[in-house]
């Protein structure tokens, strides 16, 4: 099913990912709308699958004791699923995505310090199938749609 999203549906999917702990009295008001109706429009974003889940947010006092780092990988062939396997056992992988170019995953990490990162990135290198790695340590955020501050 490819739902389509009308103006609405858009304004009602920022103001979620915003705060999904929004009130829908507050949502209703916000977009001009009876609260029933936005009620409603949520509960078909959820059924279409537009919504697949709420979940939490770091705030920016953890977030700012952590230590990020973007880490590329190239994977020997077939070697995808075993890699994917190990890596999403480490906690300190936040997300693995699939990209083009020279490398096969880009990897999200997120550590209590850099000698946690340094370890870990050893850690990630000597994994059976990798070929190669390439990190860049975040030094700051300047553009965050998805935090709380805005």
């Amino acid at each position: 099913m490819n739902p389509s999203l009308d103006d609405i549906d858009r304004q009602l999917l920022s103001l979620l990912q915003t705060n999904a702990r929004e009130g829908t009295a507050l949502l209703a008001r916000k977009l001009g709308l009876a609260r029933t109706t936005v009620v409603a429009r949520i509960a078909r974003l959820e059924r279409s699958g537009v919504v697949a889940g709420y979940g939490v947010r770091l705030g920016a006092r953890l977030d700012a004791s952590t230590v990020r780092a973007w880490c590329s990988l190239s994977v020997m062939p077939k070697a995808g699923p075993a890699v994917l396997r190990a890596l999403g056992a480490m906690p300190e992988v936040e997300e693995v995505s699939a990209v083009s170019g020279p490398f096969d995953y880009l990897v999200f990490l997120r550590c209590t310090s850099h000698e946690q990162l340094d370890r870990l990135l050893d850690q990630v290198g000597q994994l059976e199938g990798v070929h190669q790695t390439q990190t860049s340590i975040v030094l700051s955020r300047k553009i965050d749609r998805r935090s709380v501050d805005g």
